[in-house]
């Protein structure tokens, strides 16, 4: 358990925190060893960052173990939209329907583990292992090292030592066991090509050029992140959200044509991508604060999605909101590319959990707390009648 001094309990839901912060404090000079620099809060300053990467850079940005700045996360434009371009059909709505009913499948596979239990951790039986082995049968990695791969995930995401100096060594050891389980992919792909993401990386090319091999393990180093975790991470938002309201839970039970209305706006409450980090390449200025080139930039995705001076009712969860053009994906250039396979997830999960496991809540003397940063839960014990 974590508190600020004003109370505000940071291992708990962060919308309170949230509007802490943009009535007091949005825009806020940050001096920590993770980041010196600005953060901000309002939904007017995130999307003016999120939607000028010529003045906030993603070069730079990340520190999690790569030795090369990461395709395309870290790449701007225009270069960026070249490996767009070579990358978005991958995860093109089309592209993903066709592994809907493998999906679906899967999902029943982990529900039938554990439905005649009563009870499971929702974390550890479903929302890790659904992505995960989706992403791994994916981009051609071997699903049956899933719990090695999402160790190594985690080692990046969320090193097990709190020291700042020992969590960056931490990771940047990890990140070169990342490196070597896709290097070892690539020599199998250039023996024995398929139809996975490596193999076709391998054959691939932008702007007339074909990626080298560096450019493979730069691509995939940010697909084996992005891949293992971000989905895990909505579930267990959503799941422990929905145990807690029993109401709209029966909703979601009763009436499964809501769950994609109310999947977007449990993203936009959850926001379980919290937030990003951008650098100034220009003297600038956000809310009427100046910010000096070279700084660093916290955008706060989790607090401009419920920033009351952009939303209606924006402290109410609210599955009929009938426009909701939230951030959980991020915005600009740089918004998820995998944000299709992710929404096709999701649902997916969601119905097939709702038709099995009508009704649940969670075991009783359990809090969910939520990890920082990137918010899973890892203590989602659910209970129900079987």
């Amino acid at each position: 358990m974590s508190d600020t001094d004003d109370g505000i309990d940071l291992t708990g839901p962060p919308q309170e925190m949230y509007k802490f912060l943009r009535d007091h404090m949005p825009v806020m000079a940050v001096e920590h060893e993770m980041m010196t620099g600005t953060s901000v809060t309002l939904h007017a300053d995130v999307t003016t960052v999120l939607q000028n990467a010529d003045i906030f850079s993603s070069l730079g940005a990340a520190e999690i173990g790569q030795v090369r700045p990461l395709i395309p996360l870290e790449i701007d434009p225009p270069e960026h939209s070249k490996y767009r371009k070579l990358l978005d059909p991958l995860c093109a709505p089309r592209r993903v329907a066709l592994l809907e009913s493998s999906t679906r499948a899967l999902v029943n596979d982990l529900i039938d583990a554990v439905i005649d239990d009563g009870a499971c951790n929702f974390h550890t039986s479903v929302a890790e292992p659904l992505p995960s082995q989706v992403f791994l049968t994916m981009f051609g990695l071997p699903v049956e090292r899933t719990p090695e791969f999402i160790e190594l995930k985690d080692g990046i995401i969320r090193p097990p030592v709190e020291n700042f100096d020992e969590a960056t060594e931490f990771r940047n050891m990890t990140g070169q066991k990342i490196y070597a389980v896709l290097q070892e992919a690539i020599e199998e792909k250039k023996a024995n090509p398929t139809d996975d993401f490596i193999s076709q990386f391998l054959d691939a090319e932008v702007d007339g050029h074909r990626l080298s091999e560096n450019d493979v393990l730069d691509i995939g180093y940010l697909f084996f992140l992005a891949g293992l975790d971000t989905v895990t991470a909505s579930l267990d938002c959503m799941l422990a959200y929905l145990a807690q309201n029993p109401t709209e839970q029966k909703r979601l039970v009763d009436s499964p044509d809501d769950i994609p209305a109310a999947m977007e706006e449990l993203l936009r409450w959850e926001s379980p991508v919290a937030g990003v980090i951008r650098v100034a390449t220009q003297d600038t200025e956000l809310s009427g604060c100046p910010i000096q080139a070279g700084d660093k930039v916290s955008v706060n995705l989790g607090s401009a999605n419920t920033d009351e001076r952009f939303w209606t009712d924006a402290d109410k969860v609210d599955f009929d909101r009938e426009i909701n053009k939230h951030i959980a994906f991020g915005g600009g250039v740089h918004r998820c590319l995998g944000s299709h396979l992710a929404r096709m997830e999701l649902r997916v999960g969601l119905e097939e959990w709702h038709k099995r496991v009508p009704s649940y809540e969670l075991k009783p003397g359990i809090t969910p707390e939520y990890t920082m940063g990137l918010r899973s839960v890892d203590n989602l014990e659910l209970v129900w009648r079987t």
